[in-house]
């Protein structure tokens, strides 16, 4: 019967297919191929219709016994192949016992934010509380009110990014806006001053912009801690003292300071003040330029107008004030050549501290 010869012929082309099938997916095609709606031996059943009625019986037995065979054949080549195929994937994700474990790496606090905390620790034992204000200022807290009207030279030296009021028709510029980006930490002393009645003794961290081009000594914007001190009987050699105890605490009770004459527009007497070198040990040294000294901050006496325009009076109390740049402060700490270092991300730096 020709019918027959090729069911028989399609059954042994099939196995064949099977058996050369070299993963699950391939012999999923075979199945398909075959099985499928538009499979082969799917084809014949459907066409049982046009078989002669005297062969049908017998036609319809061999395509049955044809179909149990490949379902048979493709069941048990499926799991040879699933078993071979799971044992491959076990091997190639075999794990070495004896190599050593591979622990998730500790993440650390930023070198800028641990010497924030390291300064305001010093500050703390002394008594000292922590003030905030907004990084966006007004022009008389950033600088009226320290000093400094809107004709004086100081400004120049800090001169700032003014901000924009979207909201109007006409665009504030600098000179036509009193809005700021502040260039300095003082102005949270003011609203201290403002809100608090002395004593008055806080440090005030934070941000600051200022229109610097970034080298290794400046940086367009940083983290400044400002102190300031308001009481009764206040004089400069308590800022002196006070400033010999935290240079010691931060870099080593050998180090020594000094005091230069300086000039700020909120505190008269002004000074400078230096550290001694931790390489050369004040004898000099190309760190220090040959002077023995760093530069790390600078302070003084609260100016009399100061205190007037925060509503202090001058006459009973006085007190002084400081400020530094904390990316100065780490620079020195640990010798480290460019301040920009500090924000370029380099793991392979940071890690070290």
């Amino acid at each position: 019967m020709a019918l027959a010869d090729e069911l028989c012929a399609l059954q042994a082309d099939t196995l064949a297919s099977i058996e050369a099938a070299v993963d699950t997916c391939a012999l999923d095609q075979v199945r398909i191929s075959v099985l499928g709606k538009s499979g082969s031996l799917t084809a014949y059943l459907r066409n049982m219709g046009q078989v002669p009625k005297e062969e049908r019986a017998e036609v319809g037995k061999t395509l049955n016994a044809v179909r149990q065979t490949i379902e048979q054949a493709l069941e048990t080549r499926k799991s040879a192949l699933a078993a071979a195929e799971l044992e491959a994937a076990i091997d190639a994700a075999a794990v070495d016992v004896t190599l050593p474990g591979r622990a998730q790496q500790m993440g650390t606090r930023h070198l800028i934010n641990r010497i924030t905390d390291e300064i305001s620790e010093v500050f703390f034992g002394l008594g000292y509380s922590v003030a905030t204000g907004p990084e966006v200022e007004t022009d008389y807290y950033n600088f009226e009110a320290l000093n400094a009207p809107a004709d004086h030279p100081s400004r120049s030296m800090q001169d700032t990014f003014y901000v924009r009021d979207l909201s109007g028709d006409a665009a504030a510029v600098r000179g036509e806006s009193d809005v700021l980006l502040r260039t300095q930490t003082s102005g949270v002393q003011v609203h201290a001053m403002e809100e608090q009645q002395p004593p008055i003794y806080v440090i005030a961290p934070g941000k600051v912009y200022r229109r610097d081009v970034a080298d290794p000594s400046h940086l367009p914007q940083f983290t400044q801690i400002e102190g300031l001190v308001v009481d009764k009987g206040i004089t400069f050699g308590d800022l002196k003292g006070t400033l010999d105890f935290f240079c010691k605490q931060m870099f080593g009770p050998e180090r020594k300071t000094r005091f230069r004459a300086h000039y700020f527009p909120f505190t008269e007497p002004s000074a400078e003040v230096d550290v001694s070198c931790g390489i050369c040990h004040g004898e000099g040294c190309r760190f220090c330029k040959g002077t023995g000294w760093l530069e790390i901050l600078g302070c003084g006496m609260v100016d009399p107008n100061v205190l007037r325009y925060s509503g202090i009076d001058p006459e009973v109390y006085s007190g002084f004030a400081f400020g530094m740049g904390v990316e100065r402060i780490a620079c020195l700490k640990y010798n480290v050549p460019d301040l920009r270092m500090l924000l370029e991300g380099d793991m392979r730096f940071l890690r070290q501290f």
